[in-house]
């Protein structure tokens, strides 16, 4: 451990000790709001366990709470998640040899830590910078859930609060970076008016399913020939 905090040097063991305190907050905050509204305490701390995805966390407890139906909410966050089979493609050789590091670097796959390690030089810092940087969050991450579950258990009128607004602000929040690239806003568009069109006569979690049809719209775009030539 010590080898790993002196490859990443003081400069970036801040930029990773910065994310890591943000997710904490974000991590307060899911865990708070899962309880909040009306999931027993365990549940967001074993989400938070297993799964360690904080958007896929954040859209099954927000389906779940909104009466969408489990099954869709699974869906809809494996769906989200299926981001990581490139990740695992481009940082695969940072995951070291062996079942166990293998398996555990894989449920530390993160955007963050797969973010700071592809802009590191050097395959050594790339390797710190993952390493240090899931861990710290993963920590840190099931830290503040534990936290927000406890306080959550103190809340009990979410509506006074305005806690039925949170779950979208916060995956709004927690997807705005991604939207500035075309495709992706574009996608993100078509995904919102199919949503609110379909909400009217669907069961509640299945708009969110049908708002995947944005992506395909935006990848069958990308095929024409007039794409390619650009």
């Amino acid at each position: 451990m010590r080898s790993i905090w002196r490859t990443l040097g003081p400069d970036l063991a801040r930029d990773i000790g910065l994310v890591c305190l943000a997710d904490c907050l974000v991590g307060l905050s899911y865990g708070m709001l899962a309880v909040s509204s009306g999931f027993e305490i365990w549940v967001p701390m074993m989400l938070s366990l297993l799964v360690f995805a904080g958007v896929s966390q954040f859209l099954f407890i927000g389906m779940i709470a909104a009466g969408g139906n489990p099954i869709a909410a699974v869906v809809a966050g494996l769906l989200v998640n299926t981001r990581h089979v490139p990740f695992g493609f481009a940082v695969a050789d940072l995951l070291g040899k062996g079942a166990f590091r293998r398996i555990a670097g894989s449920h530390l796959m993160i955007d963050e830590n797969v973010a700071f390690a592809l802009a590191q030089k050097d395959a050594e810092r790339r390797r710190a910078a993952y390493w240090a940087c899931g861990i710290g969050l993963f920590v840190c991450w099931n830290l503040g859930v534990v936290v927000g579950a406890f306080a959550g258990t103190a809340i009990t009128d979410t509506d006074a609060f305005g806690l039925d607004a949170a779950f979208p602000v916060v995956l709004l929040a927690l997807v705005l970076p991604s939207l500035k690239d075309r495709d992706t806003r574009l996608a993100a568009l078509i995904g919102v008016v199919i949503a609110l069109a379909t909400t009217f006569f669907l069961p509640a979690g299945l708009p969110v399913l049908c708002a995947l049809a944005g992506v395909l719209v935006v990848l069958r775009k990308a095929k024409t020939p007039e794409e390619a030539v650009a």
